[in-house]
């Protein structure tokens, strides 16, 4: 199992990263809120998750082990693969999606892209209480950030638009939240990116 490496970052594209390991660039698939804290040539520890597969090895990445976790107990769930466990962390925080299923709230699961009701259901009914309770209040903390008042953030529309999102779309999901009275700050970059996903959870790519 590799829990976690370190190194300088090589490269940042829209779905991984590399990152130099012992003399070795290592391929990291990430959410892009993961991605978007990472920067070329500056040092970075990042929290991974291997997945082996009959014809592959993929080496997940994630800001901090909670994250990581949760994405390993996602996979537990009947239906739940590595991608869709990657885009439930990038679409909702960790006590978020704790809430989520605390609360049976299946409209918070379905802003994932690729869940519908009946997974939502079956997330909640078979995680249960595994993940634990929130550690802390994210709405609450949003709530107390500065609204942004500058313009769509280049990265934050790059990794939309990575994810499959018409540009115009993601500008205006990025525009709505920095004009609403809970955005994250200005420089919240994963944050940003997380609220703008949460919007568009509930509709269609063009």
């Amino acid at each position: 199992m590799i829990s976690s490496l370190s190194g300088p970052v090589l490269r940042v594209g829209l779905q991984d990263a590399d990152v130099s390991v012992g003399g070795f660039g290592v391929r990291v698939q990430a959410s892009p809120s993961t991605l978007a804290t990472l920067r070329h040539g500056q040092e970075a520890t990042i929290a991974t998750s291997l997945v082996v597969r009959e014809d592959s090895l993929t080496l997940f990445g994630f800001a901090d082990a909670d994250e990581r976790d949760i994405f390993e107990t996602m996979q537990t769930v009947s239906g739940v693969g590595p991608r869709l466990a990657l885009a439930i962390t990038a679409v909702l925080s960790p006590d978020q999606l704790r809430r989520a299923v605390a609360e049976d709230d299946l409209t918070a699961l379905q802003r994932v892209p690729g869940i519908g009701k009946k997974s939502a259901q079956r997330i909640v009914l078979e995680i249960g209480d595994r993940l634990g309770a929130p550690a802390g209040d994210d709405d609450q903390a949003a709530g107390d950030a500065a609204p942004s008042t500058s313009g769509p953030h280049p990265e934050v529309l790059a990794a939309l638009v990575g994810l499959g999102w018409p540009e115009g779309q993601a500008t205006a999901a990025i525009e709505q939240v920095s004009e609403s009275g809970s955005a994250p700050a200005a420089d919240d970059v994963p944050g940003l990116l997380r609220a703008a996903l949460s919007r568009l959870g509930g509709g269609r790519r063009g």
